[in-house]
């Protein structure tokens, strides 16, 4: 018996971003054609956290089945690591298991990566990312993937962090990342905006937008508190997200809920697969809401397996 245990040293030395954009763009067409297995996340709870399961199978070019858990416990003990584990959708046989948490933001990062291409500009140059976190990392990185990106500009409410992510990032990335020191210069000139924050109110003024931009929102987005302004669903053309199921599944209704444009939300897979166009204009704005797509992590970690292989 032959299966694989990888950890977040090994996703982090074997991963590239654009084969694992073109793995998230496959699970896409997968979910277009109905072959795709994605139903909600649940949760098992107890008094003191929650163990959090998405699963999902990918049935007719992955073909493969599995889940992932994450835990909700808010303490300080070293151990809290989600786990991915991967069969084969065929046979049932087990292929493998990837322990720890750069995963989950890799393929949050991919599908942004996914909803760049098939949504902003193609000659778009310069991205703005509000937020310095893992997902910032991230998303950025699979932009730069994605689009001919020449101008990247960041800010955070912090500004120790904001001046760590981009010396970080320009060695990285080989590339200048700026640090800015107001959102609206961070954002006011850019193609693609990144907001990427654990904000609960907004950190983007809808007015600041030029025509033509394409915004990721990653952080929060539920009636109790997001981090974009409903009017920047009111400037856009096009709003998408990868899962309209999980969107409608949260407790606590999403933020553009009972608004008029919640009717407006479409499918990533769609765009994607092209019964919908992702723009109509050079100047439209457009939204994509990421909500996290079950059976991605699958998909993703088998890929990273694939790469482990090679």
């Amino acid at each position: 018996m032959s299966y694989q245990v990888l950890t977040d040293s090994d996703v982090l030395r074997l991963t590239r971003m654009k084969p694992v954009i073109e793995a998230i763009e496959r699970v896409f067409r997968e979910q277009a054609n109905a072959t795709l297995v994605s139903p909600p996340r649940f949760q098992l709870e107890t008094e003191n956290g929650n163990l959090v399961f998405t699963a999902g199978a990918a049935t007719e070019t992955e073909k493969v089945i599995g889940f992932r858990v994450y835990d909700t416990y808010s303490n300080d003990h070293s151990g809290h690591e989600q786990l991915v584990s991967v069969f084969d959708s065929v046979t049932g046989v087990f292929k493998g298991v990837i322990i720890g948490n750069s995963l989950g933001a890799l393929r949050t990062g991919a599908i942004g990566g996914a909803a760049i291409k098939a949504m902003s500009r193609s000659d778009a140059e310069k991205l703005a990312i509000i937020g310095t976190g893992i997902q910032a990392r991230t998303q950025l990185e699979a932009a730069i993937a994605i689009r001919d990106i020449k101008r990247v500009v960041v800010y955070s409410r912090n500004d120790i962090n904001r001046k760590k992510f981009a010396e970080e990032m320009s060695e990285k990335l080989d590339m200048d990342v700026i640090p800015m020191d107001s959102p609206k210069k961070c954002v006011e000139k850019a193609d693609i905006i990144i907001c990427a924050t654990n904000s609960r109110s907004p950190v983007i003024d809808a007015d600041w937008l030029k025509p033509g931009v394409h915004i990721n929102t990653v952080g929060p987005k539920s009636m109790n508190g997001h981090e974009l302004p409903i009017e920047v669903a009111g400037k856009s053309s096009v709003i998408t997200t990868d899962s309209l199921e999980q969107l409608c599944a949260y407790s606590t209704p999403h933020f553009l809920a009972n608004t008029p444009y919640e009717q407006n939300i479409v499918q990533l897979s769609d765009i994607i697969t092209g019964k919908t166009p992702g723009r109509t204009s050079i100047n439209d704005v457009t939204l994509f809401c990421s909500v996290g797509l079950s059976g991605t992590e699958v998909v993703v970690a088998h890929e990273i397996m694939n790469m482990a292989e090679k």
